[in-house]
């Protein structure tokens, strides 16, 4: 098995990645679909939100007010630090349990969004970092994903730096291009994790065309 972790600032492109290494052949464990899972509604994850930032935060089916609590989390990093701190660990757990049920041979990527934030380089086998550019990402942030400016480099601000996510990258994928040329790029970088994960493990996979 190669346990890869994946990351790149908000904006870069980071899930078109995900989706394209799965079409190779990737198992993918993306935590950021995990951390919604662990504060569903009934979960000790919710409660414990719930606990920390009030029911304001609840919508009225009882669900959780994600746009709601991320307004208040993104403007203040000591509430966004005591976010994290309930959620990073189940987020966690969860995690472990998927990579355990993976095949021995896999190349399992874990989508991470904040993996230069915590520090969590060393759990992996090697890191990719999706790059583009600040002008990119917030393009993309306005006009894909309806941000106002304002919303947009508030949430960039609140990530880690372009160079600190460079400075842990393995292997960096230039995400300030077209799509097909994107694909492309996956590709390589597939064959490459299918080379690495016969190196360690005798993997009798073969990167997919």
């Amino acid at each position: 098995m190669v346990k890869v972790g994946l990351t790149g600032g908000i904006g870069a492109g980071k899930s078109e990645v995900s989706r394209l290494l799965v079409e190779c052949g990737a198992v993918l464990i993306d935590a950021d679909r995990i951390a919604r899972e662990v504060v569903e509604p009934g979960t000790p994850g919710l409660a414990a939100v719930v606990e920390a930032f009030g029911e304001d935060v609840l919508t009225a089916d009882g669900s959780l007010d994600r746009p709601g609590l991320g307004s208040i989390v993104f403007a203040d990093p000591d509430r966004l630090a005591v976010l994290n701190s309930i959620v990073h660990p189940l987020v966690g757990a969860r995690s472990r349990e998927l990579e355990q049920a993976a095949a021995e041979d896999a190349v399992v990527v874990h989508d991470v969004p904040l993996l230069a934030e915590n520090g969590l380089a060393p759990l992996y086998d090697l890191v990719i970092v999706v790059d583009a550019s600040p002008e990119t990402q917030l393009d993309r942030l306005v006009r894909l994903r309806g941000m106002t400016e304002q919303d947009a480099r508030a949430r960039m601000a609140a990530q880690a730096s372009r160079e600190k996510r460079l400075e842990i990258a393995d292997i960096v994928i230039d995400n300030d291009v077209p799509l097909e040329e994107l694909r492309r790029r996956v590709k390589d970088v597939w064959a490459d994790l299918v080379r690495r994960a016969r190196v360690q493990g005798g993997s009798s996979q073969q990167p997919q065309e």
